[in-house]
């Protein structure tokens, strides 16, 4: 294993050593700084910290948040900022669960087996919809005409704003009233704070002023969690004033929070309702400069100035680009690759903004809200194992300390259903407890992400100290590996029923051997037993006889199976009811074709040319309108551990709604509309989004329905399958392995781990 790790680190060197110089990251980066001149409905631009994300409009602030897509608020989300209604029926775990035969005993599982449901039970409603995300507030221009009334959107002429990757500062300039307007929007590296100051002689006038209000929580979590109609519901109260600063506490039921507002000059701060202020200089001047801080905890008596704080936040964004990795294409002819560099810069920034967190992070980031703001533990590999394999695992580690704070919860949950070890669920909040659906309680692939997670760390720091960080959490989670497989009338390890596989149109009840799972869980097993061998333990016998005992991958005319449960599926799939249109129920060629992972993100036992004519199969007869934005990059990845880089390079590229990079780098979510309501029905019980069947079309044609405008597993998972094929994998040879040798390609890369 040394020697192999040790070869996939050489030829990670070796891209860079070929080209002699390093790669020029300033001017990387920079060529791919956001641009606008007018609004995109869909893509309003991100400033944050990883902590705490601040989505802007064309203004720089949040001044016209009806200029934009209803799926695209304008909010201010940090990654501890959670909500709970008030519970008088004291609903707890076990009201959200109901009894399941599990091979003749009784097993607790949340489970709805309709949406509805949490209509007639509201213990299932309460326990989905909380802990929920909010928004913190919302800081805006206050402009207005020289009659006093607010400035309209259409008023505004000549916008034009820039995001600068390279300093994490946004600048918005545009006219009004024949007056020129520029704001500088940034967040600080540290503090949860937003950092503003604009120019104009408006200002001096005293019709451009700065607004910050405070909203509640609406009963509709998705996807703008606020609630600017009852101000009755919430508490905002002063609790200092100063000539440059103005302090408030928040009470939103049970959750409380504290805001600063400090200024580089002195100002008024006038209420402009219960919870709004507005912020006016004193003295006559064209400038105004402005910080918003937020936090759970008393903050600092004086906040950095807004100079320092620039400071701050451009010597963070120069680290962030000049540590770990980089790849370079400038000097390819392949047509594609200035798209694909222009992808990979703007979801490195979009990921430490909104994958980078102390909790893992929800799939729309901080951007808006999806199943309420909860985050599922099945993603947090796609969202934050890329850092490690960027040379970035600081990063990494910001969330994987959840796990072990939740360890005492996942081995209770794990005991209750007569298991060892480490039970994480699906979709949860920061505290853990798992979410009624119809899916999530049957997900089990996430179960040896900690395993994987913590062995990139340990592949980047291979030291005592992260033996000693993780080792608990890699031993425990192997525990539940070994224990949940049981055995059959043939005496193999088998995983199921009852479980959902990665690719989730199955039922939970009759489905087993998942493929992906079965090499998935083969994998952390041994890993874990890797981990005990470093630490000086003895391999576990019990993990030993699951690792020999567990089912192989089951085939069919050469093919893999998606679950050996499913011995017909290819049959079905390539019927020409099926190929390509999984519109029918009985087609099941469509979401995710996860058994291609068996071979790509792992490297698993999985036989090459099996799995090279599955991913055939699978560029032939699945219904790739129906996948999700994270599945491209994961077949790439496949493609490139065969040794087909030019399919590869085709994967990233696939046409599809979903793998649509816009303007920012976001990836909206789209579904069919036959399939829409599967995905994320639109009750109140689900936590869904979706638009009605009957409404206007949408921006992706007819027969499709936008879930949301952004999606980052997409991000996260291209920047996994660029670092593998940069970087390299274990037994890999030469640079850049997985990109083609065809001339077309000219790929400078440094610095990248290899992955397993």
């Amino acid at each position: 294993m040394k020697r192999v790790l040790m070869a996939g680190l050489a030829a990670a060197c070796l891209s860079t050593s070929a080209f002699g110089q390093p790669i020029d990251r300033r001017a990387l980066v920079s060529r791919h700084d956001v641009k606008l001149t007018a609004v995109d409905p869909s893509s309003p631009l991100m400033v944050g910290n990883g902590q705490i994300g601040f989505t802007a409009d064309i203004t720089g602030l949040q001044t016209f948040p009806e200029a934009y897509s209803k799926i695209a608020p304008l909010l201010t989300e940090a990654q501890w900022a959670w909500h709970a209604f008030p519970n008088p029926n004291h609903y707890t775990y076990a009201d959200g669960t109901v009894p399941i035969d599990v091979r003749g005993t009784k097993q607790p599982y949340a489970y709805m087996a309709d949406w509805n449901e949490g209509e007639k039970r509201p213990a299932l409603l309460w326990l989905r919809e909380n802990p929920h995300r909010f928004s913190l507030g919302r800081v805006a221009l206050d402009l207005r005409d020289k009659a006093g009334k607010p400035a309209k959107f259409e008023d505004l002429k000549q916008t034009e704003q820039t995001l600068d990757l390279w300093t994490g500062v946004l600048t918005s300039r545009f006219t009004y009233d024949g007056e020129a307007v520029t704001v500088r929007t940034r967040v600080h590296p540290r503090l949860d704070m937003i950092v503003v100051d604009i120019d104009s002689a408006l200002v001096e006038q005293g019709r451009l002023k700065l607004s910050v209000k405070f909203p509640g929580v609406s009963r509709n979590l998705n996807p703008d969690p606020s609630d600017w109609d009852h101000p009755e519901l919430h508490i905002t109260k002063v609790t200092g004033e100063g000539t440059a600063r103005l302090d408030v506490s928040r009470q939103l039921d049970e959750t409380r929070y504290v805001a600063a507002l400090q200024a580089d000059r002195a100002v008024d701060f006038t209420a402009s309702g219960p919870h709004a202020f507005v912020v006016a200089p004193r003295a006559k001047g064209r400038t105004l400069g402005l910080e918003v801080a937020f936090s759970r905890a008393p903050l600092p008596k004086q906040l950095p100035t807004v100079t320092v704080a620039d400071q701050a936040t451009r010597a963070h964004w120069k680290s962030y680009w000049t540590r770990g990795a980089a790849v370079d294409f400038s000097g390819s002819t392949d047509p594609r690759a200035a798209e694909l560099e222009r992808r990979v810069v703007l979801s490195q920034y979009l990921m430490a903004l909104n994958g980078a967190g102390e909790v893992p992070p929800q799939e729309e980031g901080l951007f808006s809200n999806s199943w309420n703001g909860k985050f599922h533990l099945e993603m947090h590999a796609w969202h934050a194992g890329h850092f490690a394999l960027w040379n970035k695992p600081e990063y990494l580690e910001r969330s994987l300390p959840w796990y072990i704070g939740h360890l005492k919860d996942a081995k209770a949950r794990a005991a209750s259903h007569g298991l060892k070890g480490a039970w994480w669920p699906k979709m949860v909040g920061p505290d853990g407890v798992d979410s009624p659906s119809k899916v999530s309680p049957f997900i089990m692939w996430q179960q040896p992400h900690p395993i994987w997670m913590s062995e990139l760390i340990w592949r980047d720091k291979p030291t005592k100290a992260t033996l000693a960080k993780y080792g608990q959490l890699v031993s425990e989670t192997a525990d539940l590996l070994a224990s949940f497989p049981h055995k059959d009338d043939k005496g193999r390890f088998i995983l199921g029923p009852p479980i959902i596989p990665v690719q989730e149109n199955y039922d939970p009840l009759t489905t087993f051997n998942p493929a992906f799972e079965l090499e998935y869980y083969r994998w952390g097993l041994e890993t874990a037993q890797a981990w005990r061998t470093r630490a000086g333990l003895k391999r576990k016998p019990e993990w030993d006889a699951v690792i020999r005992g567990l089912a192989p991958l089951a085939t069919k005319d050469g093919l893999y199976l998606p679950a050996e449960s499913a011995p017909d599926f290819w049959d079905v799939a390539k019927s020409a009811a099926c190929s390509n249109h999984a519109v029918d129920p009985k087609c099941m060629n469509r979401d995710h074709p996860s058994f291609l992972m068996a071979y790509g993100l792992i490297p698993g036992k999985a036989d090459p040319e099996t799995m090279r004519r599955t991913l055939q199969a699978v560029e032939t007869d699945w219904d790739l309108r129906q996948t999700w934005g994270w599945d491209y990059p994961m077949a790439a990845m496949t493609a490139a551990r065969l040794g087909e880089p030019d399919k590869a390079v085709d994967w990233l590229f696939y046409d599809a709604k979903n793998n649509k990079f816009g303007v920012s780098g976001m990836t909206p979510r789209v579904h069919q509309d036959e399939h829409a309501q599967v995905v994320v029905p639109t009750t109140v019980a689900s936590g869904g989004q979706i638009a009605p069947a009957g409404e206007a079309m949408g921006p992706d044609g007819p027969g499709y329905r936008r879930a949301a405008e952004t999606y980052f597993p997409s991000n996260g998972s291209l920047l996994a399958a660029v670092a593998m094929m940069a970087g390299g994998w274990d037994g890999s040879k030469g640079p850049t392995p997985g990109f083609p040798k065809d001339g077309k390609w000219t790929v400078k890369a440094e610095g990248f781990k290899p992955l397993p």
